[in-house]
C-alpha cells in the first residue's frame, strides 16, 4: 500500500484531476490518496474567513459565491451530475455563516479553511467512482486527532493511530481489487470534534501521518516540479535535480525552508524507513527524488534556500547587563506564546539577534512586550539566504553588488545571511 499526496497544483481545474486520475491508473496496489485544496481555494478561503471575522458581508457573499462557482465549473467540465454530497457542503459552508463568529479568529479559521480540502476530495471521489475506480472517502476530521491549538495543532499519534486502523486500514483488510481510500490534507479534530488544522502546507505533514499509522510501503508527493531541487526556479537559474537525497538532509532543509517539503513531514517517515519520493505530476513516469537513511549522496551538490520578507530583531538589555540564560529563557517565551517562529538566532555577550517572519501577524505585539524590558530594534523587509554544503561558488552571490550583509552565521555544513539591499 501506497500514499500519494496531490497539491492544489495538481488538482486546479477538471483537466488537472483528470490527470491525477491517470497516474492512479500507472499503480496496481491500494493506494491513500490525501488531496489539498483546488488551486488557490486555500488563499480564498482565508479571505473569506477574515471577511466573516470583521463583518464585512458584502465581500463575504462575493468571495463565498466566488469559491462555489469555481468548483462548479470543475464539476461540470468533468461531466459528473449535480452532486448531493457537494450540495450538503456548500449548504453548511453557507449555514456556519448564518452565524455569529466567536471571538477566537483561529478557532474561526480552522471551521472555515477547512473546508477547501473537503470540497476538493468529494470531487475527485466523485469523479473516480464515476470512471469505475473503488474509492471511497473518508473525513480526515474524524480521523486525525490534535490538540486543541488551532492553526498549528499537534498530532496525537496515538488516537489518530487507532482511528486509521478502524476506518483506512479496516476498508484495505477487506478481499478484492485496487482500493483506494482518499482524505483531506492539512486538517483534524480535537477532542471536542472541533476542527483544526496543522499549519500552512500540512497536507504533506498529513500524508506522512497516515503512511505512519498504517507502514505504507512508501509515500509519494507530487508537485509541479521534477523533484527536489538544489534552488528554486524563481530566483536562480540552471537549478539541479537532487535524486537521492538522506532523511537527515531532507529535515535540515526543510527546517531552513526548502519550500518542497512540509518541515514536520519527514520525521515519522525516517522513524519507520518508509521512502518518500517527490515526483513531478507532468512526468509522473520520471524517477524524481527519493528520500531515504543513507547519507552517501548528502554533500555532492550545494543546496540554496532563499526566504524573502524576513524580520531582523536585535535584543539588548535595557541596563547593558549579559544576556544569559535568564533572558533568554524570558525572550523564548514570548516568541512562543505569539507563534512567532526563528528562522535564525545568534547573540553575543549583550545582545541577542534572530531572523523570523510575521505568519500570524502578531509581531507588533511581540515587539511591544519585549520592549517593556529590552533595547529592541526592528529591521523589516530583509532577505534570509542558506546554503547547505557551501563552497567558494556557491558563496559567490552573497558578493554580488547591491547586498548588504546584516548578520552571518556558519557551521562546517551550513552558511547563513540575512541581507539587505
Amino acid at each position: 500500500m501506497k500514499v500519494f499526496k496531490f497539491g492544489g497544483a495538481s488538482v486546479k481545474d477538471a483537466e488537472a484531476v483528470i490527470n491525477v486520475a491517470g497516474i492512479i491508473n500507472l499503480y496496481s496496489e491500494n493506494l491513500v490518496i490525501v488531496v489539498s485544496a483546488m488551486g488557490k481555494t486555500t488563499n480564498a478561503m482565508e479571505e473569506i474567513a477574515e471577511a466573516y471575522f470583521s463583518g464585512d458581508k458584502v465581500n463575504l457573499d462575493r468571495l463565498v459565491s466566488n469559491v462555489i462557482d469555481f468548483h462548479n465549473t470543475i464539476i461540470r467540465a468533468l461531466e459528473l451530475p449535480k452532486l448531493e454530497s457537494i450540495e450538503t457542503i456548500f449548504n453548511n459552508l453557507n449555514q456556519k455563516f448564518s452565524q455569529t463568529p466567536t471571538t477566537n479568529f483561529d478557532y474561526e479559521y480552522d471551521q472555515i479553511v477547512s473546508f477547501g480540502e473537503v470540497m476538493s476530495t468529494t470531487i475527485i471521489a466523485e469523479y473516480l467512482n464515476s470512471i469505475n475506480k473503488n474509492c471511497k472517502w473518508f473525513d480526515a476530521r474524524k480521523i486525525i486527532r490534535t490538540s486543541d491549538k488551532h492553526r498549528e495543532a499537534k498530532v496525537d499519534w496515538e488516537c489518530t493511530k487507532e482511528n486509521v486502523f478502524s476506518n483506512i486500514d479496516a476498508y484495505f483488510s477487506a478481499r478484492g481489487n485496487q482500493k483506494i481510500a482518499i482524505t483531506q490534507g492539512f486538517i483534524g479534530h480535537n477532542e471536542k470534534g472541533e476542527t483544526t488544522t496543522l499549519g500552512r502546507e500540512g497536507s504533506d505533514f498529513s500524508a506522512s501521518i497516515l503512511a505512519w499509522c498504517l507502514n505504507a510501503q512508501e509515500v509519494i508527493i507530487w508537485k509541479d516540479v521534477p523533484g527536489v531541487l538544489n534552488a528554486d526556479p524563481k530566483y536562480f537559474n540552471d537549478c539541479k535535480k537532487l535524486n537521492k537525497i538522506s532523511f537527515r538532509e531532507a529535515i535540515e532543509l526543510s527546517y531552513f525552508g526548502a519550500s518542497v517539503i512540509h518541515p514536520k513531514t519527514i520525521k515519522p517517515l525516517q522513524n519507520l524507513g518508509i521512502p518518500l519520493f517527490v515526483k513531478s505530476f507532468l512526468n509522473p513516469e520520471e524517477a524524481g527524488t527519493e528520500i531515504q537513511s543513507s547519507l552517501e549522496n548528502d554533500t555532492l551538490i550545494p543546496s540554496f534556500i532563499f526566504k524573502q520578507g524576513q524580520i531582523l530583531i536585535s535584543i539588548s538589555p535595557k541596563d547593558f547587563s549579559f544576556i544569559a540564560e535568564d533572558n533568554l529563557s524570558e525572550i523564548f517565551e514570548h516568541f512562543s506564546k505569539n507563534g512567532v517562529k526563528i528562522n535564525l538566532m545568534q547573540n553575543s555577550a549583550i545582545s541577542f539577534s534572530v531572523c523570523v517572519n510575521n505568519k500570524y501577524n502578531r509581531l507588533e505585539e511581540l515587539v511591544l512586550v519585549l520592549r517593556s524590558r529590552f533595547n529592541v530594534e526592528v529591521t523589516e523587509g530583509v532577505d534570509l539566504f542558506t546554503i547547505r554544503h557551501f563552497d567558494s561558488k556557491a558563496s559567490q552571490f552573497i558578493n554580488q553588488k547591491g547586498k548588504q550583509i546584516l548578520l552571518e552565521q556558519r557551521t562546517s555544513e551550513t552558511a547563513q545571511f540575512v541581507i539587505q539591499y
